[in-house]
């Protein structure tokens, strides 16, 4: 079952594919359901993608298919008109990413790339390219200190985070320290215990016991400003 606005956005996004072949920007799609910020808008689609009803073309950020509609759009045709000539899919009806395809994500605070510091929350929020996220819920840190610089990850950045609570083996995580603290690091298993590397022969890898150690995403892009 959908809610209000998801089924909202999916009669949207049918429409406009029938009207013209081409799933509508970000943009346009906040302004159709009143949103104040993109980010809702993602969070839409990704719900819609999870569920089965829209598919994302590959390494296309505009590029949306309706694989199939709610039994109560069905029964509700002002919702959506009949579809009169199958959905085109193929790449001669795909534009490229609009300039506008901006999305906006919680950034919360600073994260240390060095000795762990105190996660901070905030309700700033940063404009994103589309084209760095993949599918999935992100957030933004800003990158404190220079342990992860052999990464390419420096003092200032803006880390492109992708909610999960599971890490692979050498994936670049967020990881909270007792609680209370958080660390930007590489994500190993050492026998029973976890150890994050760093990416800087001048730090040592730190090693806590597993229940010390709470995985709050990984790393899927980085910002970077030049002054």
């Amino acid at each position: 079952m959908l809610t209000p606005k998801q089924q909202e956005l999916l009669s949207f996004i049918q429409t406009r594919l029938e009207e013209g072949g081409v799933s509508p920007s970000f943009e346009e799609m906040k302004e159709a359901l009143d949103l104040r910020s993109k980010s809702g808008i993602h969070r839409l689609i990704n719900a819609l993608e999870e569920r089965g009803f829209i598919r994302r073309l590959p390494n296309r950020a505009r590029a949306l298919e309706v694989l199939k509609l709610p039994d109560a759009m069905h029964r509700a045709p002002k919702l959506i008109a009949p579809l009169k000539t199958p959905l085109a899919t193929g790449p001669a009806l795909i534009t490229p990413p609009a300039a506008n395809d901006i999305l906006e994500i919680p950034l919360h605070g600073r994260i240390a790339a060095g000795v762990p510091i105190e996660a901070l929350e905030g309700q700033n929020m940063l404009s994103v390219p589309a084209a760095l996220l993949g599918t999935g819920d992100h957030y933004a840190l800003e990158v404190a200190g220079d342990s992860m610089v052999e990464a390419g990850i420096l003092d200032g950045d803006f880390a492109l985070i992708q909610r999960t609570e599971v890490a692979r083996e050498g994936q670049i995580v967020v990881a909270l320290i007792d609680e209370n603290e958080a660390t930007l690091k590489y994500f190993h298993r050492e026998g029973q215990k976890v150890r994050l590397d760093p990416a800087n022969s001048a730090y040592e890898p730190q090693i806590y016991n597993p229940q010390q150690v709470r995985i709050q995403g990984k790393l899927a892009g980085l910002l970077r400003r030049y002054n």
